[in-house]
């Protein structure tokens, strides 16, 4: 397994992970028909304009084949003046999970925020989502609450901060 920056020719190989991803993961979550309405081209289209600036890293494996990213920097939303970064998404192939590539793409992920003179960090993962607890495992503190909407269902999305991210890094290796 390989953690790279992403570059532009991995757009449709992100997009795949990604709508796979959702797919898989909110299933039981949100309604079908949002499901279904999301394909690859339009994900692809996305990820193209996200890596033109974007700060996105791939996860490969031992075939050269994309099975997982992760995109952060800087925190968008200002909600959470405490905390400067954000974790904005993470994708693992449903058949390379439990595997330590979310980790290791956290881990490449604080790197960067930390090169940006951030040592907070932010991540927002939907109530019912199960990674929830893998965040709570890296030291993720819940720090609010947030209503959002996903194809016309109402749902409850979890915000867990570090105050310092490099307390992650220990959870990591001691796992």
């Amino acid at each position: 397994m390989r953690i790279r920056r992403a570059k532009m020719a991995d757009a449709a190989s992100i997009a795949k992970v990604h709508v796979d991803g959702w797919r898989t993961t909110y299933k039981d979550i949100v309604p079908p028909k949002f499901l279904k309405k999301m394909t690859y081209d339009k994900k692809k289209r996305l990820w193209e304009s996200v890596l033109l600036e974007g700060c996105v890293f791939v996860a490969e494996n031992e075939e050269g084949q994309i099975i997982g990213f992760a995109t952060g920097g800087v925190e968008r939303s200002g909600a959470y003046e405490e905390f400067q970064g954000e974790l904005s998404t993470l994708y693992i192939a449903e058949a390379y999970q439990s595997r330590g590539l979310g980790k290791c793409l956290v881990k490449t992920i604080i790197e960067e925020i930390e090169m940006l003179g951030i040592s907070t960090m932010v991540v927002s993962v939907l109530e019912e989502n199960t990674s929830k607890h893998f965040y709570e495992a890296l030291g993720g503190q819940m720090i609010d609450t947030v209503e959002v909407e996903i194809g016309g269902k109402k749902l409850k999305e979890l915000v867990y901060g570090w105050k310092d991210i490099s307390s992650i890094y220990e959870k990591i290796e001691l796992s």
